[in-house]
């Protein structure tokens, strides 16, 4: 066995025989064109001596088929969009298509370039889950022909396949369950404002506390993205002034990290001192020094289903036209983060 890999031009040379006889053995087209047994095992032998590893970019020049998907996501240290990704990349490897990742660092500017050079790279369909605020790329990307799959963070209409999570359907149960526990002065951590993720959370909010008689407090609705800054930020902004509350919806996984930081520097501690729910459950939040009460939402199922839409999108013109828009269910974990008062 030859440890370097050789390509088809190499393997044709080393049998003496055309490029054309080689390829059709190779796909498995002998007896189409009369290729001898005894030929066509010489070139399979050959072939494996020598590592022979044929070209996807040639047979894609061929086809206009690279087994290619690729997926963008705002923030790959985001445990949240990690386990996504892992998800959706298990997913199209068993379905035989190769993943190129890319992250948009949740900048608008870096998403649309994204977009542009998984176009270059002759992708047969993307999935992406976008910053939110502003679509008309994606938009340009499906009209061009292109399946496109929106992921988590949905679209402002249905003109995309995509699958979210109940976003709205978490928040009003986060919410509704501070308000059994007694609490009435419930601040709301959010994230990117008009992203629609984040309005149908806050939405949620709103209208639990409105279903329990509780009047929403605009400056308890503070935040501006989904990161660990915002989150340590907006607890010391709350804290140090006399609008306090007595617990705290966070709308993110990274935004409650943020939270803890702050409450740690400010020797507070939860739930004594504030309680506290987040958005999305993580595989630490069972183990923290207060397990965490949370909203999960189904990260596997939004993958597998992600990947089983595009490919049919992909091979199906009919089924890319008639959007399938898949809102998954989320449920509340409830553990020690929140106290009755």
């Amino acid at each position: 066995m030859k440890n370097n890999h050789i390509d088809i031009r190499e393997l044709a040379r080393l049998l003496d025989l055309s490029i054309t006889t080689v390829s059709r053995v190779l796909n498995g087209k002998s007896k189409s064109y009369r290729i001898s047994e005894k030929t066509a095992e010489r070139v399979i032998k050959t072939a494996k001596e020598y590592n022979y590893v044929p070209s996807q970019i040639a047979r894609s020049l061929k086809t206009d088929k690279t087994g290619t998907i690729g997926l963008i996501i705002p923030d790959i240290s985001n445990p949240f969009f990690a386990d996504i990704a892992a998800s959706i990349e298990r997913e199209a490897r068993a379905k035989e298509f190769s993943l190129i990742l890319c992250d948009s660092e949740g900048h608008i500017s870096i998403e649309k370039e994204l977009v542009v050079l998984l176009q270059r790279h002759k992708v047969e369909g993307i999935i992406i889950a976008p910053i939110g605020i502003n679509f008309d790329h994606v938009v340009q990307v499906y009209k061009s022909g292109l399946p496109v799959v929106i992921i988590d963070r949905g679209s402002p209409d249905e003109e995309f396949h995509s699958v979210t999570s109940d976003n709205y359907q978490g928040g009003y149960d986060a919410t509704n369950y501070l308000i059994s526990m007694g609490h009435k002065r419930i601040a709301c951590i959010q994230g990117i404002p008009g992203s629609q993720v984040n309005e149908e959370r806050v939405q949620g909010y709103k209208d639990a506390l409105a279903d329990n008689g509780i009047q929403p407090d605009k400056n308890l609705i503070m935040g501006h993205d989904f990161t660990i800054e915002n989150g340590y930020r907006q607890i010391k902004i709350l804290y140090s002034s006399k609008n306090l509350a007595t617990a705290i919806f966070s709308l993110g996984n990274l935004i409650t990290l943020g939270t803890f930081k702050a409450f740690n520097e400010m020797k507070m501690k939860v739930p004594d001192d504030v309680s506290l729910i987040s958005f999305d459950e993580q595989p630490h939040s069972a183990l923290l020094g207060t397990p965490m009460t949370t909203i999960n939402q189904q990260k596997s199922e939004m993958g597998m289903l992600s990947v089983d839409i595009l490919i049919r999108s992909i091979n199906n013109k009919e089924f890319r036209n008639r959007p399938v828009n898949i809102k998954l269910k989320t449920n509340l974990i409830i553990r020690s983060s929140v106290r009755k008062v």
